[in-house]
């Protein structure tokens, strides 16, 4: 037996963080009267992501978040930076908070849930119909928000990934400094094309995530990030015999002037990664997929289309470009090139700049602050690549976001070192 289609003013396909963002801003703004369905195989619950972002506080993430810090370090091989945020501050939040606001929030604008996995979408300019991955009909929605992962509409001139593995490390003893979190440590072993660092987020004196990351094209196996992580909480000093690992992350994001396309039909709006919200140059996106929350949410309200504005202007697209280009061509050396970023500008000044938030004055000032030789070079060499896939357009490989690698189990004694 087979029913016929929900009709709702508004549907979102996919229930990550994009969706239940988008669910507690509509509720946040008091959205009542609008028929709401969220389309996703799984009802997510509890901790199975971590959100790193900087923020002003003073807003409603307060109550959410694991830990805060207004000043953070960015480490290189020859410096040690101690670095004050104020008046913004980084932040950690992780996602069984956000899942448990959503949920609440689902409840209250009285949604319907649909659990399935949705498949193709049918937008003939008045409604959007949904289809199972079966075929069958599922919903007609009057807008549809999509933060289902997909690829870019075409791939990039560079296609690089932000790849990590992470570990919660509970200490039998204070060996945290839970004032001060290391946002970059780049005295990790580079790889031979691309850049890595680690990172130490520390919840209290004795509990903290303690993560490696790459940025590069391909992925590591297990092992080896295993064997990272290892190095660097070795070079932290951490005693691995005092040390439990609780948990454990991974990631893919991808790092890419890939255009990913935010409004493919007249109502369908894709929010997340495949709708812009990672920033190429570092694969940061909870800053942007907030931002279209609350302008999507404002809109819903206002009675007007739920489409949020670009999450990065136009010339900061451009930049990361030139940036991903001159990394991968080996012209710059990445530690120097971030490290710079950090010395030579006000550390609000290079965060806002990663959210899209500066001036042109603020982008030109950050510009300066990079070697001119090599920027230069990878930027004359971008516009000949433009010029070149607009008179012939290029047929470049392929390329979407691998799974990341993920062991069944927590590193055993030898894997870890404990």
């Amino acid at each position: 037996m087979t029913f016929p289609p929900v009709d709702v003013d508004l549907a979102l396909v996919g229930g990550g963080g994009a969706a239940s963002l988008v669910l507690a801003a509509l509720d946040r703004h008091r959205v009542r009267d609008v028929r709401i369905a969220v389309v996703d195989p799984v009802h997510r619950r509890g901790q199975d992501r971590t959100w790193a972002f900087w923020d002003q506080p003073g807003n409603d993430l307060d109550d959410l978040l694991s830990a805060s810090w207004s000043r953070v370090e960015v480490v290189t091989p020859h410096t040690h930076r101690a670095l004050d945020l104020t008046p913004l501050r980084y932040a950690m939040l992780r996602s069984g908070p956000i899942y448990q606001r959503a949920a609440e929030a689902e409840r209250r604008l009285g949604a319907v849930r649909i659990v399935a996995a949705a498949g193709r979408v049918d937008d003939d300019g008045e409604r959007v119909l949904v289809h199972a991955v079966d075929g069958r009909s599922l919903l007609r929605a009057r807008w549809l928000l999509d933060s289902r992962p997909r690829p870019p509409r075409r791939p990039g001139r560079t296609n690089w990934l932000q790849h990590f593995r992470g570990w919660w490390l509970a200490a039998d003893r204070p060996v945290f400094d839970p004032a001060r979190a290391v946002l970059m440590d780049f005295r990790t072993p580079q790889p031979a094309r691309g850049v890595s660092f680690g990172y130490v987020l520390p919840v209290d004196s004795r509990y903290a995530l303690v993560e490696y990351t790459e940025f590069s094209p391909d992925l590591l196996t297990g092992a080896a990030y295993d064997a990272a992580l290892a190095g660097y909480r070795d070079l932290l000093g951490l005693d691995p015999a005092r040390l439990t690992v609780t948990e454990v992350e991974n990631g893919v994001i991808p790092m890419t002037d890939g255009p990913f396309v935010a409004r493919p039909s007249p109502r369908v709006v894709r929010l997340g990664t495949a709708g812009g919200a990672t920033r190429p140059s570092t694969g940061f996106t909870f800053s942007a997929m907030y931002r279209q929350a609350e302008q999507v949410a404002r809109a819903v309200a206002a009675g007007r289309p739920p489409v949020p504005t670009p999450a990065y202007p136009r010339r900061h697209r451009w930049m990361d470009a030139v940036a991903l280009r001159a990394l991968d061509a080996g012209l710059v050396d990445g530690p120097d090139f971030f490290g710079r970023l950090f010395a030579r500008n006000p550390a609000d000044r290079v965060l806002r700049f990663l959210d899209g938030h500066t001036t042109v004055a603020e982008d030109l000032a950050v510009m300066r602050s990079t070697r001119l030789r090599p920027m230069v070079t990878a930027t004359v060499a971008d516009a000949a690549a433009r010029i070149r896939d607009r008179l012939a357009p290029s047929r470049r490989p392929s390329w979407s976001v691998p799974p990341a690698v993920v062991d069944t189990e927590l590193p055993s004694a030898d894997a870890s070192g404990q």
